[in-house]
């Protein structure tokens, strides 16, 4: 016998899926919210690493694409409004001390 289970009628499927298929609607929703994720997490980064660089300008900019971004997962549902808020909250805390 595999490492997998498989049926023992012969002819039917296995009662595994192999990675990377994603045939239900709560599979596609997990890696449309994973990739949001990941997005929010690079825009925020990217603020962090001006702030700690000392450029004002584009720390700044940095700042509004993010709240955009965080706004954005918020009305798609991906995050809640008051982890968006807190993140933006404290993203601008750090720019504003510049």
């Amino acid at each position: 016998m595999g490492f997998f289970p498989t049926s023992t009628t012969a002819g039917a499927a296995p009662l595994y899926r192999s990675p990377g298929t994603s045939n239900t609607p709560n599979e596609k929703a997990r890696e449309r919210n994973k990739a949001v994720k990941s997005e929010l997490k690079t825009h925020v980064r990217r603020t962090r690493e001006a702030v700690l660089a000392g450029d004002k300008e584009a720390a700044e900019k940095a700042l509004v694409l993010a709240g955009k971004k965080l706004d954005k997962a918020v009305s798609k549902g991906v995050i809640h409004q008051n982890q968006a808020a807190n993140r933006k909250s404290a993203i601008a805390k750090q720019v504003a001390a510049l």
